[in-house]
Formats: C-alpha cells, sequence, structure tokens
C-alpha cells in the first residue's frame, strides 16, 4: 500500500485491486463485527449484566460519543491519508469488538464500547468521503445500493452462523465475538497491505467546511441522527425487553432484514437515480411516520409481538432509502469539500445521539409508547426538509427555496 496512483492509473488495474473492490471488501468487513456486537448485545447487556432502559440508554450514550467528535478526522487527515485511517479505524473495530465480552460489567461495556465506537465513527466518516471520490455521479446511486447489499451479505452469514449454532453448540458471548471482530481485523489488515493508494481527482480541504449553501443538508444529518437513536437503542431493545425473545429469535429477526436488503439495496439505488433524492427521501421519512406511530401502538394499545416484528423489518429497509442522502449531498458540493465535509456531517448527525438515548432512557421507564411518538415527530420533521430538495440539485439548487450562483466564501 506504499505506492499511489491515480483513479484513471487504477483503471487499468487487475479487477481485485481496483478502487471499487476496496470499497466492496470494506463494506463487507465492517458489518461483520458492527452487527455481531448489535446481534448479541441486548441480550448480552441483559442477561449478564442486568442494564435497565436507563443502562442501555446510557450505553448509546457513550456508543455516539465518538461520532459527535468525528470532526477530528480532518485534524487526523493532516498526517495521515484517509485510505490509512480508514483501515486502521476499522481494524480498531474489529478488535474491540473481539474482547467485548471479557469486560461483563457496566463499567468495562461502557470503556469497550467506546473504543469500538471510535473504530465504527472514523471509519464510516472516512468510508463515505472515498465513496463520493472514488465513484462519479452518474453510477454513484447504483454502486451504493451494491455496496449496501454486500454489507447485508456479510451480515446475513454472520447471522446465519449465529441462529444455526448458537443453542445447538451452546455457544458462548466470547466465542461469537472473538470470530465476528477477529474476521474483521483480519480483512483490515489484508486491505492495507494488497491496495495501493488511490489519489482522487481533486485534493481535499484540510480544515473544517461549513457553508450556508449546504445548510438542507446538514438540518436533514441532523434529524436523521436524532430519529435514528430510537431505532437503534430502542427497537431491538423493546424485542427482547417486551416479548423476551432469546438470542437466536432477534438474531433471524435480523436475518430477514438482511434477505430484504440484499434484494432491496440496488432497487433503491436504482430508483435514486431514476427518480431523484427528493421523490425517495420523501417516500422513506412518510414511511416511517407511520411506523413509528404504529410502534407507539404497541405500548399505547397492546398491539402484538406479530406486528412488531413486521415493523422493525419494515423500518430496517426504510432506512436503506438514506443513501439518497448521500447522493444529494455529491451532486450539490464543491469536490473538495467531500472530506471535510463528511467530518462535519457525522458530527451534526450525533449532536442528538450524545444526549437523546440516555434521556430516552429515562422517558422509556416511565413511557415506552411516548418514545415512539417522540421518534415519528422527528421523522415527520424530516418529512418537511425532504420536500425542500430540488427535482435536480447541483451546486447554485440546493433547495427549492432559493436558486443562486453562490460565491467562492459560501
Amino acid at each position: 500500500m506504499l505506492n499511489k496512483i491515480t483513479l484513471d492509473e487504477a483503471a487499468h488495474l487487475p479487477v481485485w485491486r481496483r478502487p471499487v473492490t476496496l470499497l466492496f471488501l470494506m463494506a463487507l468487513a465492517m458489518p461483520i463485527a458492527f452487527n455481531t456486537w448489535s446481534a448479541l448485545l441486548n441480550n448480552f447487556v441483559v442477561e449478564v449484566a442486568g442494564f435497565d432502559g436507563a443502562d442501555i440508554g446510557l450505553l448509546h450514550t457513550v456508543r455516539e460519543i465518538p461520532g459527535f467528535f468525528a470532526v477530528g478526522v480532518i485534524a487526523i487527515l493532516m498526517v495521515m491519508r484517509e485510505q490509512v485511517l480508514g483501515m486502521v479505524s476499522l481494524f480498531l473495530l474489529g478488535v474491540a469488538t473481539a474482547v467485548t465480552a471479557w469486560f461483563p460489567s457496566l463499567a468495562g461495556i461502557l470503556t469497550i464500547t467506546m473504543l469500538s465506537s471510535i473504530g465504527f465513527h472514523y471509519y464510516e466518516t472516512v468510508n463515505q468521503s472515498l465513496q463520493l471520490q472514488w465513484l462519479d455521479k452518474a453510477r454513484a446511486p447504483k454502486v451504493l445500493g451494491w455496496l449496501l447489499a454486500a454489507g447485508s451479505a456479510a451480515t446475513l452469514v454472520a447471522y446465519g452462523l449465529i441462529v444455526l449454532t448458537w443453542k445447538r453448540y451452546e455457544l458462548e458471548y466470547n466465542t461469537v465475538y472473538l470470530l465476528g471482530g477477529g474476521v474483521t481485523a483480519v480483512i483490515a489488515v489484508y486491505c492495507f497491505v494488497a491496495f495501493p493508494q488511490f489519489e482522487a481527482r481533486t485534493p481535499q480541504v484540510r480544515k473544517m467546511v461549513l457553508k450556508k449553501r449546504y445548510w438542507l443538508y446538514y438540518a436533514m444529518q441532523f434529524m436523521a441522527g436524532a430519529r435514528r437513536q430510537i431505532f437503534v437503542v430502542f427497537a431491538g431493545f423493546m424485542m427482547v425487553e417486551r416479548f423476551g425473545f432469546d438470542v437466536h429469535e432477534i438474531t433471524g429477526l435480523y436475518l430477514i432484514n438482511l434477505v430484504i436488503n440484499m434484494v432491496a439495496a440496488p432497487m433503491f439505488g436504482g430508483a435514486v437515480a431514476r427518480f431523484g433524492e427528493r421523490r425517495t427521501l420523501i417516500f422513506e421519512y412518510a414511511g416511517l411516520v407511520i411506523v413509528f406511530l404504529a410502534y407507539g401502538g404497541i405500548y399505547f394499545f397492546g398491539w402484538g409481538v406479530v406486528l412488531a416484528a413486521i415493523l422493525y423489518v419494515v423500518d430496517h429497509m426504510l432506512f436503506a432509502l438514506a443513501l439518497a442522502l448521500k447522493t444529494y449531498f455529491q451532486k450539490i458540493a464543491d469536490p473538495e469539500d467531500i472530506a471535510p465535509t463528511a467530518a462535519v456531517a457525522f458530527t451534526i448527525n450525533h449532536i442528538a445521539a450524545v444526549f437523546l438515548p440516555v434521556l430516552l432512557g429515562l422517558l422509556w421507564l416511565a413511557s415506552p409508547g411516548a418514545v415512539f411518538a417522540l421518534a415519528a415527530a422527528m421523522a415527520a420533521v424530516s418529512l418537511a426538509l425532504a420536500t425542500l430538495i430540488p427535482r435536480h440539485p447541483e451546486k447554485g439548487n440546493e433547495t427549492c427555496l432559493v436558486r443562486y450562483a453562490p460565491s467562492p466564501a459560501e
């Protein structure tokens, strides 16, 4: 990986050494560790550490702190290349996931979660930047859809193994965490060694970038981060706490999500390319309003486990349409802004994530249904913001409110 080549030169490399291949390997590696951690988390913290709603809220607040400081990636990029930082972060995620079960206490789980979260969030920041730099605008939506499908396929294998072997072989949490995290770490090392460093066509700005013409993108990132916390933190927790799902049952639910995403994600990418970011995001957020209201109905009206499982699958499927937010930014951004804005956007996305989980964890103790009602309101705000996206976004046509030629300072 010491040699540097341009993207144009990379087009003449063997397929297994090209930038898009690296993106696919990264897309395979990250979900193996992260989703192995997620699949076992709710059962692990309840059965081993005795967590309640407040504890799980605190855990996810700690998990999101590195995301809030993702803007620090800009400083690291002054001394480290994006591609290298991505591999280092991916390796850290894998190793931290592998040793999760070694720390079965509140303090231990919070500490190892912080380390894995640093790896995850810094990797995701760099990965999003590299995707938008390495993929041209015309094929980006479809390739991003296939990358999501690849990640779902990798996770499907991991979850399938958990479902098939957890009860049959009486596996321990330590065994599964070691395997899931270890595979990700090995792939990260391979990617570091096997691929050259790819030079993007436009050098990236190495300082914080905040431009007022990106305001709609910033606002939508903030709302996406806020409502995402409720799904990530409480949807799976509800299945365990209210309906008593075991590890193999909650993982089986994840498997359904993955199979659907493997088929739907490339179709979603094609839908973004055909119908545009405005229509696909409006569809996503309208669907999320309905889903979160129905979640609340489970608690307010006593609706059953079958509906809860269906909502969980639909909820997860709709989130795949968020790739449209990436391509919206790609279309309106100055090429040199992609890396610093990816870092800023991740920080904005995680502002609410730092305080919402712990506060909503306390609200959960009083009224779980109110938590989901709040999520529906957040999705409604996102829906309103999506209507401001132009049919054909581009530089100078970032929103429906105003069309102007921005000055260089903007």
